[in-house]
C-alpha cells in the first residue's frame, strides 16, 4: 500500500484524528507495509543532535502535561506556506511546522506506552519522525501535513522500539501484533478485573488464536544472567554458562610466552628491534607492511626485509625462544 492511497482514503472519508489513528492501528496489526510515495525526493538524511531533541521534548512535555499552548495549530494554507519556505532552506519555518505538530507526536506516543520505552523516549523517537516528515513533505500532492507526519511519526517510534527496547530483535510485524495485544490486555484486565485469557485477547484484537500464541512465544522475556539457580540462591545462572575466555593455565602460559618474546626482542640491535616491532606489531599495534615500514624508518622495502631476516635469525638462536618452540 502506498501512502498516497491511504491519504486519499482518509480525505474521502473525512476521518478525524482518532479515526485516522484507529485506521493506522488496523493496518499495523495486519502486518501491512505502507510505502512513502508522497515525500520529496533527493532530501538529505536527517541529522539531529541530542540537544535539539531534548530541547523540543521538554517543550512537548510542558505543552501537553502542563497544558501550555504556546504553538497554535496551523491552517492548511499556513502548512503550505511553511512547506514552501522549508524547501528554500528556511529553518525557522521548519521549527514552526514541527512545534505546531507536537500534539500529534504526544498523542501517538501515548498509544505505545507500556512497551519497554518510557513516554519521554517514545516522544523523542516520534519527534525524529516528525522532523523527517517536515523535510520530506511535498505540499504539491494536496494532502494534509498531519496525515503525512502520522506515517513518519509511527515509523520512527516503531523503529525506536525495535532497536532500543529489546536485547533480541523480533520481526516488525510480530512487534506490531505484540503492541496491539498489550493494549488489548490492559483494556480487558481493566474491564474484567483479572488477566484475560488468550481466547479473549484473540477476540478483542481480531487476531487468530495461533497468532496470539506465536507472539507470546516470540516475545519471551530474556532470562537474566544474575538469576539465582538452585535452592540456596548462591549460584547465578551466568555462572553455569561456559566462558569464552581461555582457561587460567592457558592464560598463564600465553603471558609467559609473551614475556619471553619481549625479552628476546629487546636484546636485538636497535635497527633490527625497530623493524621486528613494526613488522609484527609487538607493541600492540597492527603489523606493518614492508613498504610502509620502510617509509616510517626512512629505508627501502628491501632494506627492511634484510634487517627483518637477520633479526629472525638472531631470535631463532635465543635459548628462551627455542625453549618455547620445543614446548609447543
Amino acid at each position: 500500500m502506498n501512502l498516497s492511497e491511504l491519504s486519499e482514503t482518509i480525505q474521502d472519508l473525512e476521518l478525524d484524528e482518532e479515526q485516522v489513528a484507529a485506521l493506522h492501528e488496523r493496518i499495523e496489526a495486519k502486518g501491512l507495509e505502507v510505502s512513502d510515495d508522497c515525500g520529496r525526493n533527493g532530501v538529505e538524511q536527517t541529522k539531529v543532535s541530542n540537544a535539539e531533541v531534548a530541547g523540543v521534548t521538554t517543550d512537548a512535555l510542558q505543552l501537553f502535561f502542563n497544558e501550555v499552548r504556546r504553538h497554535p495549530l496551523l491552517t492548511g494554507e499556513e502548512e503550505i506556506e511553511l512547506a514552501q519556505a522549508i524547501e528554500r532552506g528556511d529553518l525557522q519555518a521548519k521549527e514552526r511546522l514541527v512545534n505546531s505538530n507536537l500534539r500529534l507526536v504526544v498523542s501517538i506516543a501515548k498509544k505505545y506506552q507500556g512497551q519497554d520505552l518510557s513516554l519521554l523516549d517514545l516522544i523523542q523517537e516520534g519527534i525524529l519522525g516528525l522532523i523527517r516528515a517536515s523535510e520530506k513533505f511535498d505540499w504539491r500532492k494536496g494532502y494534509k501535513f498531519s496525515t503525512y507526519a502520522t506515517f513518519w511519526i509511527r515509523e520512527s517510534i516503531q523503529r525506536g522500539l525495535a532497536n532500543k527496547a529489546r536485547t533480541i530483535r523480533i520481526p516488525v510485524h510480530i512487534g506490531q501484533r505484540e503492541r496491539k495485544i498489550a493494549r488489548a490486555e490492559q483494556e480487558l484486565a481493566k474491564d474484567l478485573g483479572r488477566p484475560p485469557t488468550d481466547e479473549e485477547v484473540s477476540t478483542a484484537t481480531e487476531l487468530p488464536l495461533q497468532q496470539v500464541l506465536e507472539v507470546r512465544d516470540a516475545a519471551r522475556t530474556v532470562t537474566s544472567l544474575d538469576r539465582p539457580v538452585g535452592e540456596g540462591d548462591e549460584t547465578a545462572f551466568g555462572d553455569l554458562l561456559p566462558s569464552d575466555a581461555p582457561p587460567i593455565d592457558e592464560e598463564v602460559e600465553i603471558g609467559l610466552r609473551e614475556e619471553a618474546l619481549h625479552r628476546a626482542v629487546e636484546k636485538l640491535p636497535d635497527a633490527e628491534r625497530k623493524v621486528v616491532k613494526l613488522r609484527y606489531g609487538i607493541n600492540g599495534d597492527s603489523p606493518t607492511p614492508l613498504r610502509e615500514a620502510g617509509q616510517m624508518l626512512g629505508m627501502s622495502a628491501e632494506g627492511v626485509r634484510k634487517l627483518e631476516k637477520r633479526a629472525l635469525e638472531r631470535l631463532a638462536q635465543e635459548r628462551e625462544i627455542a625453549g618455547l618452540r620445543d614446548a609447543a
